[in-house]
C-alpha cells in the first residue's frame, strides 16, 4: 500500500497521509515529481511507458508520487532507482521546476541530474518502462511533435536552457 503526505493549496503539508487510488478530497494535494537525466554529450534519457498504463507506449521521463516521509529530492532519487535501476546522486540534481495542479491535485517538482549512465547499466521496472533511449535535442523535439511525448511534459523546452 503506497501513501502520500498530504498538502494544502499553498504547498504546506498536513498531518494526513493518503492511500494511493482513493481520489483526493477537494483542497488536498499530493507531491509528484519529473525526473530528467541529461548526459555528457547533452542527450536526454527518456523512458517508455508499458501498454497498460495511462499514456500507453509514449515517451516520458522517469518520475511518479513521493511517499509519505519523503522530501522532493528523495522521491526523484528513489523514482529513478525503482523505474530504471540507477542510483543518482544528490548533488547532481537541480530543480528547474515547480508547479500546482489543480486538474490533478497535486504539485510537481521537475528535477534535472546531469549524470550519465550507460543504457546497458539500466535495469527496466517491467509494470512501469518497456523501453529506454538517449536522445538529442532535436529528437526529443520530433517526439513531441508526433506526439509521442506524455503530454504533461510539454515544458520539456526548459532543458535547453
Amino acid at each position: 500500500m503506497e501513501l502520500w503526505d498530504i498538502y494544502d493549496i499553498n504547498r504546506n503539508k498536513t498531518r494526513r497521509k493518503h492511500k494511493r487510488g482513493v481520489p483526493l478530497s477537494a483542497g488536498d494535494y499530493h507531491l509528484v515529481v519529473h525526473v530528467w537525466l541529461v548526459n555528457k554529450k547533452g542527450e536526454i534519457l527518456l523512458t517508455k511507458r508499458q501498454q497498460n498504463k495511462p499514456h500507453p507506449n509514449l515517451w516520458e521521463c522517469p518520475g511518479g508520487s513521493v511517499l509519505a516521509g519523503e522530501n522532493s529530492l528523495e522521491g526523484a532519487i528513489r523514482e529513478v532507482k525503482e523505474e530504471i535501476g540507477i542510483d543518482l546522486s544528490k548533488c547532481n540534481g537541480k530543480l528547474i521546476k515547480s508547479e500546482r495542479r489543480d486538474v490533478f491535485n497535486d504539485f510537481y517538482d521537475a528535477w534535472l541530474f546531469n549524470q550519465s549512465v550507460e543504457i546497458t547499466d539500466i535495469t527496466l521496472q517491467q509494470e512501469e518502462v518497456s523501453d529506454v533511449k538517449w536522445v538529442t535535442k532535436s529528437e526529443l523535439e520530433h517526439i513531441y511533435k508526433s506526439n509521442n511525448l506524455v503530454p504533461t511534459l510539454s515544458y520539456f523546452k526548459i532543458l535547453y536552457h
